[in-house]
């Protein structure tokens, strides 16, 4: 999923092509999915990201969609509509994404479609924002941006690694993400 604004981040870059540690945010996710056994990736784009969809064209082994740009929500529902299900989503906005994170959560998937989540406590320890929470198993949770969606009804998961706790949506969590990326 790379057709957001990114207003929150700022700046005059489309949010999936703002550079962390050199690499277009987009870039990096591209990467952990090409690393991973997801077997296709789609690129779902809007026309809030018009450069974003060019360089994603021209990229192998990545198939664009084009969505309305009428939220996330909205553009998530019309990219499914053209995807055999299950699938793996992903917000462009996780940039330390690797493809053993992706792994580790299709290793849960057993039918039902997986939303994972980070706690709370981990995104404030890292000093990233918190922008939705939920409740699972009693504790303060956030969510990553990775899922699998299948026709069953979705099973929440908790994960333990920094690397999905980052979402780069405002200047912070740009420079907490670089300097967890090693940038200079």
């Amino acid at each position: 999923m790379c057709g957001g604004r990114g207003t929150r981040l700022g700046g005059d870059v489309e949010k999936p092509l703002v550079p962390v540690a050199g690499t277009p945010m987009v870039e990096r996710v591209v990467r952990a999915l090409a690393e991973s056994r997801v077997d296709d990736v789609h690129a779902v784009v809007s026309p809030h990201t018009p450069a974003t969809r060019e360089r994603l064209r021209e990229r192998d082994g990545v198939a664009v969609i084009d969505a309305p740009g009428d939220g996330y929500v909205a553009d998530l529902g019309h990219a499914l509509a053209r995807v055999e299900r299950p699938v793996v989503t992903v917000a462009s906005d996780l940039p330390l994404l690797a493809g053993d994170c992706v792994d580790r959560v299709l290793d849960r998937f057993a039918g039902a479609s997986l939303a994972a989540y980070v706690s709370v406590d981990r995104k404030r320890r890292l000093g990233v924002s918190v922008d939705a929470t939920a409740t699972v198993d009693g504790r303060a949770v956030a969510p990553t941006g990775l899922n699998v969606v299948a026709d069953a009804a979705d099973e929440p998961i908790v994960c333990a690694d920094d690397r999905l706790a980052v979402n780069v949506n405002r200047p912070r969590d740009h420079r907490v993400a670089a300097a967890l990326a090693g940038a200079p």
